[in-house]
């Protein structure tokens, strides 16, 4: 039987963690539980959580912060910040500093079935990558880039690319339609799954940035994710 993934919930309220505790136990993961930012670091340290939720304002240490360390640290972890709805900046900011996602909270139910599908998507991504990769399961992208979407890796020129969630399934989006220019509005539908709120699309344009950071040989002038100026972005094959 395969072994029970653990969440760290890192979150000050906790009638929010005990929503999200209920919901994931309920799904068949382990949960850790942390209440400001200082015991959710140690507690990350010490157990490995196979995935962390991370509230951005919370006593003792804020949760970018948090993140931030362990990324300093060399911990990939995936991080799903947890962010008030109006609060665009700390969704920004999030992606800026090596955060994985992000939901935003108080919790519908529509947030509640996104943060499971997100929870899943990244914890089963992370699985498959230390996993052997099986070279014939992999798509040309072009350029020298391959993304196996059996494994989940993406590999420039034969080096494999460190990718968070988002990352990835942007990079698949674009380049299983290449030249096809999206929108900033098709692809927080498409790609984030998210109906189209106006302050999101920055968080679109992060992640592209990002992305652009970690597959273009110079990321001023790309090569493979394009702009079309006014409309959106699209993928190149011909890099």
């Amino acid at each position: 039987m395969e072994q029970k993934k653990t969440v760290l919930i890192v979150e000050d309220e906790k009638n929010i963690v005990d929503i999200i505790r209920f919901n994931l136990q309920r799904t068949g993961y382990n949960t850790l539980e942390a209440y400001d930012g200082e015991a959710g670091l140690a507690m990350a340290r010490e157990k490995k959580p196979d995935l962390i939720l991370l509230d951005v304002m919370m006593p003792k240490m804020m949760g970018f912060d948090v993140c931030r360390a362990l990324r300093a640290e060399g911990d990939n972890v995936p991080v799903i910040i947890l962010t008030a709805r109006e609060e665009e900046a700390d969704k920004v900011l999030g992606l800026e500093i090596g955060a994985d996602d992000y939901i935003t909270k108080p919790f519908s139910m529509r947030e509640l079935v996104a943060l499971l599908a997100r929870v899943k998507a990244n914890i089963r991504r992370t699985t498959m990558l230390s996993a052997p990769a099986a070279e014939d399961n992999a798509m040309s992208a072009g350029g020298g880039i391959t993304i196996n979407t059996d494994s989940f890796q993406v590999r420039k020129n034969g080096v494999p690319i460190d990718l968070t969630q988002r990352e990835y399934e942007l990079l698949t989006f674009l380049a299983s339609h290449p030249g096809k220019v999206f929108s900033r509005v098709d692809l927080m539908e498409q790609v984030w799954n998210y109906g189209y709120v106006g302050d999101d699309a920055r968080t679109v344009d992060v992640t592209v940035r990002r992305l652009r950071e970690k597959i273009e040989d110079n990321p001023a002038a790309p090569a493979y994710i394009l702009t079309r100026r006014g409309v959106g972005y699209y993928f190149s094959a011909q890099a």
